[in-house]
């Protein structure tokens, strides 16, 4: 299987990365071929919401989304992974995702597996509730399969992600998919 991680924090070698080669290396080693993509430092623009693209591109800017599009296309599974932010996902991931729009049928066509990988300094009950509701009306909406989440609170720093459960959950996670 061709796994994408779109990787949307700021901090290169932070908690979220953390996480998302943990996942990379248990995918990895169960036979995935996996790629990790800085959302975060491409080039993307905002959606203008002009709808030019007719959902189905080409879209009117010319940035950074035009190499990642065709690796999303020809992906079977997007990994989101994305420090907590104010209770939702990074501003810059969330910028990718909503670029969607211009190619909007193809990912639904496709019916994608999906997983969410996040950390967040707080480990209240309730911190990931609204990101959780987020990923999952995507999910529903793009008609993706769930194959999982890593929330991992409590994951301020990369020392307290190191040392948490979550690492071991997001080998686990990549390393129980099955094609």
């Amino acid at each position: 299987m061709k796994i994408l991680i779109l990787q949307g924090s700021p901090n290169r070698r932070g908690s979220t990365y953390l996480l998302a080669d943990r996942f990379r290396q248990g995918a990895a080693d169960a036979g995935h071929t996996v790629e990790i993509i800085d959302v975060v430092h491409a080039n993307i623009h905002p959606c203008t919401g002009c709808v030019r693209c007719g959902y189905e591109g080409p879209c009117v800017q010319k940035d950074g989304m035009e190499e990642i599009r065709p690796k999303i296309l020809n992906a079977d599974m997007l990994v989101f992974a994305t420090p907590l932010y104010y209770y939702g996902m990074s501003a810059q991931l969330k910028t990718l995702v909503d670029r969607f729009c211009a190619f909007n049928s193809g990912l639904t066509r496709k019916q994608m597996k999906s997983a969410l990988l996040a950390v967040a300094w707080n480990s209240d009950g309730w911190t990931f509730e609204a990101l959780e509701a987020h990923y999952k009306t995507l999910v529903r909406y793009l008609d993706f399969q769930d194959m999982g989440m890593v929330l991992g609170g409590g994951c301020g720093t990369p020392s307290m992600t190191r040392n948490s459960r979550f690492m071991a959950q997001a080998y686990a996670l990549g390393n129980d998919l099955k094609a």
